[in-house]
């Protein structure tokens, strides 16, 4: 049978195996069990013959980029990021994907990407959040705090170059007025056990008609209690992490889901993070 595997350092406790054997098991793909394989930084390069060994990886930090160079082939979305999450063994020949687009971009179907939309925070995961916004004609606030303003500057001119037109500006997370359409939360702010924080103030909430949240930990923030209690609509970070996999089993073997299934993946993760919590 096949071996696929999730690669990181260090990797702990992880809700991977949980969703790729899930998955799986609805496709009728035969694979052995999902493994956690844990590879120390400095031995990435010299790690070419063990990624071999699987028909299909996964990547988590912080070897996103490291592993660029063990590869035969980039796909687009991991040339347009310079990283790499998802890896395809096609014969031999190992190909580079970035399916952490293809999660937030179906996370958010049903939101508002198009309108104006504001981004708290501007590193990992919110640059790709930034330039896929952009790229799907939304008209992009980065809210920042002051200490990141060059890292946001940086930003505004890489999207600027990949998206010339584009309408991007940059404001103080502090100090954010104004509508939007869609929040998008790219901040560890709020993430456990921290769970009694908030990126923004309530007047910020008001003004907002709609959220995403990557922080899937826990399943429901306190950025999203308050939205939900204002009767709007907040999607967490669970979707994200469940439909990124998802696109990893297309480009491994052709699977193919139904909304219903991986609706019901999506509830199992948030229980299984809601009792990892209580422990």
């Amino acid at each position: 049978m096949s071996k696929f595997a999730l690669t990181g350092h260090p990797l702990g406790h992880s809700m991977s195996p949980l969703i790729h054997d899930r998955l799986f098991a609805l496709s009728g793909f035969e694979a052995e069990p999902y493994q956690l394989l844990d590879i120390a930084p400095e031995d990435i390069p010299s790690s070419r013959a063990v990624f071999g060994e699987f028909f299909g990886m996964n990547v988590t930090i912080p070897h996103k980029q490291a592993v660029i160079a063990l590869m035969d082939e980039l796909g687009e979305s991991a040339q347009r990021y310079s990283s790499v999450n998802c890896i395809k063994n096609d014969g031999g020949r190992l190909i580079g994907y970035n399916t952490d687009c293809d999660g937030f971009l179906r996370s958010v179907e049903l939101l508002p990407i198009s309108g104006n939309v504001v981004l708290l925070g501007c590193g990992g995961v919110g640059r790709m959040m930034a330039v896929e916004t952009v790229l799907h004609g939304g008209a992009l606030t980065l809210a920042i705090r002051p200490q990141d303003i060059k890292n946001a500057q940086l930003l505004m001119a890489e999207i600027m170059e990949k998206c010339s037109g584009a309408s991007v500006k940059i404001a103080d997370i502090s100090t954010l007025d104004g509508s939007f359409d869609l929040l998008l939360n790219a901040t560890p702010v709020g993430m456990f056990p921290n769970t009694n924080a908030c990126a923004v103030s309530d007047k910020v909430i008001e003004n907002c008609l709609s959220f995403f949240d990557a922080v899937y930990n826990p399943t429901e923030t306190l950025l999203m209690k308050k939205a939900r209690a204002l009767g709007k609509t907040a999607v967490g970070g669970a979707s994200m992490l469940v439909y990124q996999a998802v696109k990893a089993h297309e480009i491994w073997y052709g699977g193919s889901f139904s909304s219903e299934d991986i609706s019901k993946i999506i509830l199992e993760v948030e229980s299984e993070v809601n009792a990892m919590n209580k422990n």
